[in-house]
């Protein structure tokens, strides 16, 4: 069984295609352990610094580790959403339709998990979620609205903050970080606005009562929000400050 294991585990290291990556696995690094320097992998490996320099620029935007002057090469806690993000990106900057393909995803990995997520949720994260819809709240009521994408973003995820899944995690992130890049150039009425965390209230308040089927189904309905939302067909992040929220002046 160890032997099938070890065999296993070797045949994987060799379909990286990284020294960097294959020296991480080889020498059984933790997560926070320091890697070499790039001249003591070079002598240790014997590979130019060079080409060492390029798997390691790879690697730091796959997220598998950390570059910094003091601390040098750390090896990172495993996160899929680096490299996802970075494929979505590039993907989003060919063919920005690919977002709704992506928020289709997002929904379907929601509804699959939602029950274990909110079913694991703490009486804490509950009052973390009211808080966040009376900032929303505050920031849509005011004399100057703002729109609370911060808070939209923190409560999504709040949701899942106990669920133990990082693929599933990282999908939800690295939606977040395509709706923050892609969805700036959406256009929010202040209706969608009071729609959207009107529905957010609703969904607690059945998270709270144990509804958990209503719950989803509540998620479900306020998802559909976004495919009526108004669009333009372009406002770039510097203006996004000055954008007036139809509704209210």
């Amino acid at each position: 069984m160890n032997t099938m294991i070890g065999a296993s585990h070797l045949d994987l290291r060799k379909d990286l295609d990284s020294d960097i990556l294959q020296y991480i696995v080889q020498n059984d690094l933790e997560p926070g352990d320091r890697i070499p320097s790039l001249s003591e992998l070079s002598t240790e490996l014997n590979i130019s610094v060079s080409k060492l320099r390029e798997q390691l620029e790879v690697a730091r935007c796959l997220g598998v580790v950390d570059v910094r002057p003091r601390t040098g090469i750390r090896y990172r806690d495993f996160d899929m959403m680096p490299a996802l993000r970075l494929t979505l990106f590039f993907g989003l900057a060919n063919d920005r339709r690919l977002f709704d393909l992506y928020s289709n995803l997002r929904i379907h990995v929601e509804a699959a998990y939602w029950y274990e997520a909110t079913s694991r949720l703490l009486p804490e994260d509950k009052a973390s979620l009211r808080e966040l819809i009376r900032r929303a709240w505050e920031k849509l009521r005011g004399d100057q609205i703002i729109i609370p994408h911060q808070e939209h973003r923190s409560f999504h995820m709040g949701i899942f903050s106990r669920l133990n899944q990082p693929f599933a995690k990282a999908i939800l992130e690295t939606y977040w970080e395509a709706y923050e890049a892609v969805e700036l150039n959406r256009y929010a009425d202040l209706s969608y606005l009071e729609q959207v965390w009107n529905y957010h209230e609703r969904i607690v308040d059945l998270i709270e009562a144990s509804d958990f089927d209503a719950s989803l189904e509540a998620f479900i309905d306020h998802t559909q929000l976004l495919r009526h939302q108004s669009t333009i067909d372009s406002i770039s992040i510097e203006n996004y400050g000055a954008i007036t929220i139809k509704g209210k002046m």
